[in-house]
């Protein structure tokens, strides 16, 4: 008899972002003609950057020749692009990573939820509410999380509430925990963590013995001198963080998927005997066991965003996204709602009109403008009353949404 994984069971109905499609797919069925603009999931619209394409082209047309041609790359990655990494993305800023502590991926979305892998099953895991919904996921998948309550928390995890009260800055745990999953700029709220604040998380993690799992998936679109990068430029955190980056939002790969993780030698977790193990060299042996190396093609893209032209290219596409989080930022605070982010990342999170439950307003939003956002209670309870609208639109659809949200939603 095959039994299967009850934790599984455990998970609330549909993946967060599966429902919003199914809602949007059952209002277009009963108003085929409405024009729908899409401002929920973070996907992006911008083509890949030319360098990219001429990059990827290159790296088709040799594989087409005995010469040229490649099969197995190598699992963590071609040094091509790990040198390109390491070069701009850290030591030119005068941050040390070794070239063997980078894990090239398909994405940080599967890295972040694969990490939890290495950790024992009876870590104490510590998340930010709201948050992405993969963090949390994946730790209740593995067992590791308990029961979901009638409040909407599981009790075996530690929540950190993430709210308009505390500036989005949550604060630390009040029991020890072993895991702390911390997103910088936040999605799903747009904000992030001045350097005096992530300060105090590297210190809580050093001091507790736990490791901070560090989300930065969007630091190319932080703009403001106060917010760190990279957790690495906080003094002590190569000792206790695992960091995770992104082509998706960074160079427009959500389609072509390529991402790493940068783990240090000198990350270590303790096994039950006491003896301690780098997690580098856990996360190696799994990332080899389980995952065949990005394609080759891929990581030829991903290398030419770092040439000069492509950090030109790059730039252009993300300050295009960051004028249409401008574009959405000023015109629904012109309608008096609370609005925050869109400034260090390319994400509005709104609060509700008048304490209305997110859902309700994901309804009443595409009933009435035809505009898809995200219920802020899809990524915790303490996302209730918020909703979120991404600025990856197009120009003409972000505009054009946000002046439907102000001459039709009556709020």
């Amino acid at each position: 008899m095959a039994y299967i994984n009850e934790n599984y069971l455990k998970l609330p109905g549909n993946y967060l972002f599966a429902e919003v499609a199914r809602r949007v797919a059952a209002f277009r069925s009963e108003h085929p003609d409405a024009e729908i603009i899409r401002l929920g999931i973070g996907d992006v619209t911008l083509p890949l950057p030319a360098v990219s394409i001429e990059a990827m082209h290159a790296a088709v047309d040799e594989m087409a020749k005995k010469e040229t041609f490649r099969g197995y790359g190598p699992e963590q990655g071609y040094d091509f692009l790990i040198d390109a990494i390491i070069e701009r993305n850290y030591a030119s800023h005068g941050l040390k990573v070794e070239r063997d502590e980078v894990f090239v991926s398909d994405g940080s979305k599967s890295d972040c939820g694969n990490i939890q892998e290495i950790f024992s099953s009876d870590a104490v895991v510590a998340i930010t509410d709201p948050v992405y919904p993969v963090y949390l996921d994946t730790n209740v998948m593995a067992g590791r999380t308990g029961a979901l309550g009638a409040d909407g928390r599981f009790e075996g995890v530690v929540y950190l509430p993430s709210t308009e009260e505390n500036g989005f800055a949550p604060a630390l745990p009040d029991r020890p925990v072993d895991m702390i999953y911390l997103c910088c700029p936040n999605n799903p709220t747009g904000t992030t963590l001045s350097r005096a604040e992530l300060a105090k998380w590297v210190a809580y993690a050093r001091e507790n013995d736990a490791v901070i799992l560090f989300d930065a998936a969007y630091a190319a679109y932080i703009t403001e001198p106060d917010v760190p990068r990279s957790i690495y430029e906080l003094d002590g955190a190569r000792d206790v963080a695992i960091e995770f980056r992104s082509f998706s939002k960074t160079a427009g790969f959500t389609g072509t998927r390529c991402g790493y993780t940068v783990i240090p030698k000198s990350v270590t977790a303790k096994a039950k005997d006491g003896s301690r193990h780098p997690l580098n060299a856990l996360w190696s042996r799994r990332h080899s066991t389980k995952f065949n190396g990005t394609a080759y093609i891929v990581q030829r893209g991903a290398a030419a965003i770092y040439t000069d032209e492509g950090q030109k290219q790059v730039a252009a596409n993300i300050a295009y996204y960051m004028e249409n989080a401008r574009i959405i930022r000023e015109g629904l605070s012109a309608l008096g709602l609370s609005v925050f982010g869109g400034v260090n990342a390319p994400y509005i999170w709104l609060k509700t009109p008048k304490g209305m439950p997110s859902w309700t307003f994901f309804d009443k939003l595409l009933r009435e403008a035809n505009v898809v956002g995200t219920p802020g209670a899809g990524f915790g309870p303490c996302g209730e009353g918020y909703f979120r609208l991404t600025a990856f639109g197009g120009r003409e659809d972000t505009e054009k949404a946000v002046a439907r949200i102000r001459e039709k939603l009556h709020v």
